[in-house]
């Protein structure tokens, strides 16, 4: 019997190998021996206005008026925003804004509180 890895998201042994990828069935993460021993190079690292490394559930505060499609008041300068996170793409910040609700932020327009 073949010795595979265990899921390096979920810790999942029922995992496969496809081709030179590993897939766990119950996360459907997908991964190679390389990457994996080489360490999480591919990590997302966004980064506030002022440099400042961003985390999951970090607290933000805005840095210019933003308007927003749609609705007839802008988010103020000085708005704080409590646990964020973090998401891959343009808008690299998920958070809900009071009075606003579900929004997709950019990291260069806030910085950590």
């Amino acid at each position: 019997m073949v010795n595979l890895p265990n899921c390096p998201k979920c810790n999942s042994e029922y995992t496969y190998e496809d081709g030179n990828l590993f897939i766990c069935p119950e996360c459907a993460h997908e991964w190679n021996l390389e990457s994996q021993n080489a360490g999480n190079d591919d990590e997302l690292v966004v980064k506030d206005s002022n440099g400042n490394i961003l985390n999951d559930g970090d607290s933000v505060t805005v840095i210019k008026d933003l308007k927003v499609k749609g609705c007839s008041s802008p988010i103020k300068k000085g708005t704080k925003v409590k646990n964020i996170r973090l998401v891959d793409g343009d808008h690299n910040i998920d958070c809900k804004i009071d009075g606003f609700g579900a929004m997709q932020l950019k990291s260069e327009f806030v910085k950590k509180a």
